[in-house]
């Protein structure tokens, strides 16, 4: 998950009975492989002492920050996000080093287009 991040921002009143997302997203964030993954990735926890709520924001590798509200988002669904989002921006990086455009454009007769469909060799065998 940090291989896509560059910065990690977990801000939290730790007598706010609304901390289990930052706790949970924490632990995740400090586990070994996880810092293995991207050791150049910054860490920062904000112990608030005010009733602003806990938030967890994430600058990704291409420089664009997102801010999560945790009082309502699991850290799990915060994971999955961030994987989902680092995928595309592997994806994007692979076509660019390619030298092809980013977004690729599918023409809109290609879309509909019928697929003759595969079948796998198991399906095959059993007839």
């Amino acid at each position: 998950m940090l291989k896509f991040l560059s910065k990690v921002k977990i801000e939290f009143n730790a007598l706010d009975p609304r901390t289990a997302s930052c706790l949970e997203f924490l632990a995740q964030c400090n586990a070994r492989q996880a810092k293995e993954s991207n050791p150049a990735c910054q860490l920062h926890v904000k112990r608030r002492t005010d009733d602003h709520p806990p938030q967890i924001t994430v600058t990704f590798v291409n420089g664009v920050e997102e801010v999560f509200d945790a009082t309502s988002t699991p850290a799990q669904t915060i994971r999955t996000m961030i994987l989902e989002k680092g995928q595309s921006l592997e994806t994007e990086q692979m076509f660019r080093e390619a030298g092809e455009k980013w977004p690729v454009i599918i023409p809109e007769e290609e879309l509909h287009q019928s697929f003759p469909g595969t079948k796998p060799k198991k399906a095959e065998e059993k007839k």
